[in-house]
This record gives structure tokens, sequence and C-alpha cells, in this order.
């Protein structure tokens, strides 16, 4: 984000219904609960409790990963108030980590668990069960797992939306413990209000809990879920269109068709944060709006970026050889490439974890959607 006299720019004014907080933002700055020091940036997690002690009658949430006791202290208060709580996780996340042997984990899961006892914060899945909040995970359909059950969304009273890119997790938010430089990954959390957007957030939960923990194998997670088409709902006046994945391959309503439509109608500017970018088809047409004068910037994760699959690469023209000395096949480098490339430079630990895209300055796409096949055939988003 540029700096203009040594100020961060002026937000224009969101319309009525909407707010959006970014937790690396320029010109807000919040006291980090891990550091106890002063950070730029939007507290995502006071936005998050801010949203969740509202709720008057309930709150449906369905997220990857909760690892923020505030964030299960608050729910189990609202549950003990009459608030109606139910919670969706997936299955890598949702066994309390105070309870995991070690020796039983993934070395990934051993890092997280590592990073969850240094907080000293607690265990917030274990806080929702001791405190009766109903949690389902994405084997509740009788299957080992979803593929991935990616969703990021809060329905509060049927009336509001909270989602976007982030988890409700300290690495997702704040930053790593014992690394003070990590800042987190870089994130935001959109919240919209919308009696009808609400609706259809509420139906697709409803989809994954079925008749709840504990009853029948009803609940529909990955393809079985159905997850069908574009949805659009007017917000005042803005439009927003709702897309949930996954969907077969030989679906026409899947999220890469949308995504490569979107794009081949930009006419003048295309700017893009992506976590993950490996879709050949949507950096073929970013080469076709470069072909026709198409300004266009594109941040990617440094992680992600020049990884052997990374359609980064065919934007900066390369092709990188797989672990096994292969090309990918079908990839297709840039003839000319695009000068508008590139990775932010983040502490060591952070990710930019955004699946955002501005076209031409009036559409802006975002939510949980990896631009990816896993993203849109495989994972709940």
């Amino acid at each position: 984000m540029a700096r203009l006299g040594g100020q961060p720019p002026q937000r224009p004014p969101l319309p009525e219904g909407f707010r959006v907080v970014f937790n690396h933002r320029l010109g807000a700055r919040y006291r980090s609960p891990i550091t106890g020091q002063w950070r730029a940036g939007d507290d995502l997690e006071a936005f998050l409790l801010e949203n969740v002690r509202q709720a008057r009658r309930s709150i449906l949430v369905a997220v990857q990963e909760l690892s923020l006791p505030r964030l299960a202290e608050a729910l189990v208060e609202q549950r003990r108030k009459g608030v109606r709580v139910q919670v969706v996780l997936e299955n890598n996340y949702s066994a309390p980590w105070s309870e995991q042997h070690a020796a039983d984990l993934t070395p990934h899961q051993r890092q997280r668990q590592t990073q969850l006892q240094a907080l000293g914060w607690g265990d917030a899945v274990a806080i929702l069960r001791r405190g009766g909040v109903p949690m389902l995970d994405d084997t509740a359909d009788g299957s080992a797992g979803s593929g991935l059950m990616h969703h990021k969304f809060l329905v509060i009273d049927g009336q509001v939306v909270v989602t976007g890119s982030a988890n409700f997790t300290a690495s997702g938010i704040h930053g790593d413990p014992g690394a003070p430089q990590t800042r987190g990954n870089v994130n935001h959390l959109l919240r919209i209000e919308s009696e009808e957007l609400a609706s259809l957030f509420s139906d697709e939960f409803r989809r994954l809990w079925g008749d709840g923990p504990g009853g029948q194998a009803d609940s529909r997670f990955g393809i079985a879920k159905e997850s069908g088409g574009l949805r659009t709902v007017q917000v005042g006046g803005t439009t927003v269109s709702v897309l949930f994945a996954p969907h077969r391959r030989r679906d026409p309503n899947h999220g890469l068709q949308l995504l490569e439509t979107l794009l081949l109608n930009t006419r003048q500017r295309a700017d893009l944060a992506l976590f993950v970018f490996s879709e050949q088809r949507l950096a073929t047409a970013l080469g076709q709006l470069q072909a026709q004068g198409v300004a266009i910037r594109l941040l990617a994760d440094p992680g992600f970026a020049t990884r052997s699959f990374s359609e980064v690469l065919d934007l900066l023209g390369l092709a990188l050889p797989d672990h096994r000395c292969g090309i990918e096949a079908n990839n297709a480098p840039l003839k000319q490439a695009l000068e508008g490339v590139g990775t932010p430079r983040l502490a060591a630990g952070d990710k930019m974890h955004h699946k955002v895209a501005v076209l031409d300055q009036r559409t802006v796409i975002t939510g949980s959607f990896n631009w990816s096949p896993a993203g849109v055939h495989t994972q709940l988003r």
C-alpha cells in the first residue's frame, strides 16, 4: 500500500451494511495479545468477538481451525445466555490439542501443538466441549474427511455474515508465539449485514450440519454436498454473488469457470492478492488481458510462488521442474512476462493468505477460495 507524504492513503467509505478489516492495514494499530506491543493493522480477533457478542438468537460457525480461547469463551458465554451456537470444524483441527500425544501427530500437527502450548492461552476446542457447544467436523458424513473443510464464516442471528480469508487462530491473525517479528498471515474479514445473504450461508451450514452431532450420517461435505450454482442478492445498492464449492469437474457451475469469465470481462485493470495460484486456464486468461492492454498487478505468497506447479511462474515466463525433474503437463508460460507480478516482503513464518481480486475497481472477489483445482473440485469453500 502506497504512502503519500508519510501518511497511509485514505480509504473511501464502504457501502451501507459492509465492514472490512485487514490485519496488516496501515493507518490502524492495536496491542498484540502475543507480544503486548503495539503493531500496525486491524485486530481481527476483536472484530470476531464484537460480532459474536452482538448475537441475540443464533451463531453458526464454519471454519477450518478455531484455536483462539477468547473466541471459544465468548461462544460458550453466549450459549449460557440462551443463544443457539453451532460449530463445524475441519477434522484435522477438531480434537483438543491438549489431549493429543505428540507421537501420534504429523510433523505439521506437532509444530502446531508446540505453538499452542507456547501461547499458554488454553485449548479453544476443549473450552467449547466443556461449555457444551455442539460441534462436528467433516467426518460427520461417515467419511474419513472431505478433502479439506476450508470454510471461514459466521452467521449471526440470521442477519449478518462474517467471512474472509482468516482462520480463527493466532498464527492467522496476530503472529506466532516465540517469533515476535511475525504479524500473522496477511488476512482480512468482511462483515455484511443482509438477511438474504445470511440465508444463503445458513443453508450452506445446514447442509454441513445435518441433524447434528451424534445423529444420522446425513451431513453433506465434499462433492456430495451438491454446492449448486452462483446465487445473487442485493445489499442496498451493491450486488453480492455467492458460489460455494466444491463441484465436479464437468459441472459448468464450478469456480474456475466463474473466475475465468470474470477475468476475461475485465477491461482496464486487475489487481490480485493470492495465497495459491495453480490453475493454468486462469494464467492464460491473464495473458490474454495483457495482450489487450489491461493493467495487471499480482502479489503471491512467497512460499507458493516458486513451486513447480505455481502459475506465478507462468506469468513470469518461467517453468521449473518438479521433484521428479519433470515439467507440469500442459504448462504454458507466457511468452511476454508480466511486469506487475511479485511477492510481498513478510516476516519469516507469515504467509500472504488473501484470496482477493479487484477488477476494474468495481468488482471484488473474496472468500476462502484458493485459485487452484483442489480449491474448486475437492475442498469446501
